[in-house]
């Protein structure tokens, strides 16, 4: 067949063959070939050009603000005659038109030994997750909770809190996988989606949530060694100052597997000990394993003036706050695009599947009160006067329930998890390791995600914590500011009290996740592309509402207080509008706003109150078909483009395209509108813009949805063959209406195309609107079930490596496009039958030399410019073969597609018009379909990264 297939799911995902990534630890990766060391082949030209390169993964490294795109020619340099390009191409690299020193702009691999240390999803996300969910609430509080809420209750608490945090997940997992994540985490992913208003309150507020995260397993440590020391009767001060004094000294080690398979080990130790037999010292303490203790703690036993459910909630969901630990370290991680969806998501179904069975256990074993007196036992069958689950196993522990004063039991002792299991102090080994390892975590994660905010320099002061040390750019400053407020709140000293505050911080920054994602999602951004795409926008939303609703609901005045600082803090950054450009979903939301609100506009009646001194526009509306216009005069087709180009637009909404018709009867047509035509075509680069030219074999008249008169030169194409019969597509669309517009104009593009393919035919690197405009195209109803094919430029030697490094782009790009399709017949020489037809449709346009007797050639190229003299026509011999070749590609594989988009050349300066024409009509005759020629302005339109 000449060309080589494949399917993009014969990849593992996350694996790109023969395509290596480094980073400089905060810069962007780079795309290295295995074959780098030779520039000629990494820099490889297409047929259209010398200097058009092919597409490749490293033009688009550089796709942050503000940096140019590497290596990549401009139009200006395309443009430039043909004998200036050829005479240049051997002596100076390839590159060097680009006007790009490869010195300035190539980033460098990092030294071997030298790189910073990159996390895959184990143990980068999952492990992490895990240990900062596995905090000291399940150790010290869950079997509290739960004698509180009974075991139904209780359930209901960690299914709500997984509800919320899965659904955040799912959201987190998104924004992550729409571009790279750089650095700063969760304020990161919120500021580049919904921009500095609101990215930078919530990068504030959740780097203080992770130093009070800090502060709770802290606290949560020091009890558990301030209650060892009363055990073995050691007491520094008194039990709270205790508490104080071990959290301000206990910081250090990152050994966060040895702790992994500590907690591992203690909960093993715990499941064991629930099935051994109670010996009489753990029955006095109300342990009497698997009994019918169940059923009587499976309802709530509220105690205390404050105990409720909601209270309850608010005292567990810190144990479930551990998801974006992940997240926050996304600089660190090789793939944060799939290790943060992996990862996160099986830590949370994993704790989740832990904390169900340890509150169902635990509360299956022990009774809620017991005296701890093992003289306490009933003697007898009699039962009379006993009080509480307890008589009926045999123990009397009415006194201490009567006056209140049990010191064991599921409502009274703390430490019921070690006396459970097997050996007590494997618990107390898990609650260090659960406790230390989040408060590790958290204390990792602030500094990197303020470091962040601090270098985005959205707040003025805080600069100062920007700074980074050694090769993994750690935040030093920011780590000794989190300690500080850390420490402020270990003062505190109490657990509850940190708990609740903590949860109403991190519900409020999981609200502007779930926002961000549903912002994104409803805007119908371009830029929105995630590759993750298990999510929805309206679980999204919910879960927005839903952490908002809690917040209130657990500490009102702490919601109050901290919707205060919020809009402070958007007031303070939406008044000083900081510099910066992430194109972030409002962005997107105001544009489209703009644009229906000047649609809505157009249907609106001339008032004499309302008259406003406003110049009438001509806007094209490229999002919906319908659009509002106004009749242009100009004294030429070429006037007329010319002076649109210039003046069509209002402010920001301004065209940077521009669609023409197809001139199919340019071979009839007088010389000079054939020279308009192209010339206007020449203006559209000159002035740099991206161009689209739409033919269709049955033409695209719509003149008589208007009342006036389109320009003749663009008529209906004819028919290459079964001149007598219609295209199927054309036949379709007759009658069909948009039900959604009913004042449509209606084309083939407003019937279903079915589960029809598009095939791009992506020939040289244009910025990547060659693949944009198919991928908009399928997000639209009637060609949402329509596949993506992709056709690029190879040769049998390294046809693999370039369909793999094809499929990395694509997959960089987030474009869900099934096939990449390598051509290695390209080069081949066309059928004879072909290359004669397109020499016969250039020769009433030539000028033959040796027939111009007594006659100046360059006279006569002067007063006929789209004249092709001999010289033209052999200069251009191979670029006329190769236009004629890849029309029969494109023939053999694409005549009965839904769409063909092909590469559009970019014409030398010194090219012949009528030469230039010829091959665009060589280019897509004889295709049953519309076919789109397509070009950027050399300019990304897509981008690797989240900004």
């Amino acid at each position: 067949m000449g060309q080589f297939m494949s399917k993009r799911n014969e990849l593992a995902p996350g694996v790109f063959p023969h395509v290596h990534f480094s980073t400089n630890g905060e810069g962007p990766p780079i795309g290295v070939s295995e074959c780098r060391g030779s520039r000629m082949e990494l820099r490889r030209p297409s047929f259209y050009s010398t200097i058009d390169l092919v597409p490749q993964l490293e033009h688009y490294v550089s796709t942050l603000p503000r940096q140019q795109a590497r290596s990549r020619p401009s139009l200006e340099a395309l443009r430039r005659a043909f004998e200036e390009v050829e005479a240049g191409v051997d002596s100076t690299n390839p590159t060097s038109d680009s006007g790009v020193s490869n010195s300035e702009n190539e980033e460098s691999p990092d030294p071997p030994g030298k790189g910073p240390v990159r996390f895959g999803w184990v143990t980068g996300v999952m492990v992490r997750c895990m240990l900062n969910i596995w905090g000291v609430i399940l150790f010290l509080r869950l079997s509290w909770i739960t004698s509180q809420a009974g075991i139904l209750l209780t359930w209901v608490i960690i299914l709500m809190s997984v509800t919320v945090t899965s659904v955040t997940a799912l959201s987190v997992s998104a924004i992550a996988t729409n571009g790279r994540v750089i650095s700063g985490g969760a304020y990161f992913m919120i500021s580049r989606s919904l921009g500095p208003e609101i990215g930078g309150p919530i990068g504030v507020v959740f780097s203080f949530a992770n130093a009070l995260a800090c502060a709770l397993n802290t606290v949560g440590f020091a009890e558990v060694v301030r209650d060892l020391l009363q055990e073995f009767g050691v007491i520094m001060v008194d039990s709270i100052n205790d508490v104080r004094i071990v959290g301000v000294i206990t910081w250090e080690s990152k050994t966060q597997i040895l702790f992994f398979i500590v907690i591992i080990v203690s909960f093993s130790n715990y499941l064991v000990g629930t099935f051994l037999p109670p010996t009489p010292e753990k029955k006095a303490q109300g342990i009497f394993g698997y009994r019918e203790i169940f059923l009587a703690n499976l309802k709530p036993d509220w105690r205390g003036a404050e105990s409720n459910f909601f209270q309850m909630f608010a005292i567990f969901f810190p144990s479930a706050i551990g998801i974006l630990s992940g997240a926050n370290i996304s600089g660190d991680l090789k793939d944060p695009a799939s290790a943060i969806p992996k990862g996160t998501l099986t830590a949370i179904f994993c704790t989740a599947v832990s904390y169900l069975v340890i509150s169902a256990t635990v509360a299956s074993c022990v009774v809620r009160d017991a005296s701890g007196n093992i003289s306490d036992v009933l003697t007898g069958n009699s039962t009379d006067g006993c009080v509480g689950l307890a008589c009926n196993l045999g123990w009397n522990f009415t006194e201490c329930i009567q006056s209140q004063s049990c010191g064991y039991g599921l409502a009274n002792n703390l430490k019921v998890l070690g006396q459970v299991s097997g050996f007590y102090y494997l618990i107390t080994a898990g609650v260090f390791a659960a406790s230390l390892s989040s408060a590790l975590g958290f204390l990792v994660s602030a500094p990197k995600v303020f470091q962040c905010l601090c270098r985005d320099k959205i707040y003025p002061y805080i600069g100062f914590f920007a700074k980074g040390y050694g090769k993994n750019d750690e935040p030093l400053r920011a780590y000794l500011l989190c300690y500080i407020i850390a420490v402020a709140f270990i003062l505190i000293a109490e657990l509850n009290t940190i708990a609740a505050l903590i949860s109403n911080f991190f519900l409020c920054s999981y609200s502007l996740i779930n926002f961000s994602c549903f912002h994104a999602s409803i805007t119908n951004s371009p830029g929105w592309r995630p590759s993750f795409h298990y999510y929805s926008k309206w679980t999204a939303l919910f879960g927005a509402v839903i952490s908002v609703v809690l917040m209130f609901l657990f500490t009102w005045w702490a919601a109050l207080t901290t919707f205060c600082i919020i809009f402070f803090l958007f007031g303070y950054v939406n008044y000083n509008k900081p510099k910066v450009n992430w194109g972030s979903s409002v962005q997107a939301g105001t544009y489209n706003m703009a644009l229906s609100y000047s649609v809505s506009l157009s249907g609106v009646e001339d008032h004499v109150k309302n008259f406003r001194q406003v110049p009438q526009y001509l806007i094209t509306l490229l999002k919906k078909v319908r659009s509002f216009y106004t009749p242009f005069t100009a004294d030429s087709l070429r006037v007329g483009a010319r002076n649109l180009l210039q003046a069509s637009g209002l402010g920001k909404l301004k065209p940077n395209t521009l669609v023409l018709g197809f001139k199919a009867n340019w071979k009839e047509s007088s010389p000079e509108s054939t020279e308009d035509y192209i010339n206007t075509i020449y203006d559209t680069f000159d002035s740099n813009y991206c161009l689209c030219i739409l033919r269709m074999m049955d033409g695209l008249d719509i003149s008589d949805q208007f009342d006036f008169e389109v320009n003749q030169g663009f008529e209906p194409d004819e028919p290459v063959e079964n001149g007598s019969q219609q295209s199927p597509e054309r036949e379709s669309a007759d009658g069909v209406s948009d039900k959604g517009d009913n004042d449509q104009i209606n084309t083939v593009f407003q019937n279903d195309q079915g589960k029809k393919t598009i095939d791009v035919y992506w020939i040289a690197d244009d910025g990547g609107l060659t693949l944009l405009v198919p991928y908009l195209l399928t997000r639209r109803k009637r060609w949402h079930s329509c596949k993506v094919r992709v056709f690029i430029v190879g040769d049998e030697q390294n046809m693999e490596e370039g369909r793999d490094e094809m499929m990395a782009l694509l997959k960089r790009f987030r474009l869900d496009f099934n096939d990449v399709i390598v051509m290695t017949d390209s080069e081949k020489r066309p059928q004879a039958k072909n290359l004669s037809r397109f020499v016969d449709s250039v020769a009433p346009f030539r000028l033959y030399d040796e027939q111009q007797e007594g006659v100046s050639v360059q006279g006569v190229r002067q007063s006929a410019p789209w004249k092709i003299s001999d010289k033209e026509f052999e200069a251009f011999k191979l670029k006329s073969e190769r236009k004629v070749r890849l029309n029969e590609i494109i023939r053999r594989n694409s005549q009965h597609t839904a769409l063909v988009l092909v590469s559009l050349p970019v014409p030398h300066s010194d090219c012949p018009s009528a030469l230039y024409m010829a091959w665009l009509d060589a280019l897509t005759c004889g295709l049953h379909c519309p076919a789109v020629l397509i070009r950027g302005n050399q300019q990304n339109v897509l981008t690797f990264y989240c900004q």
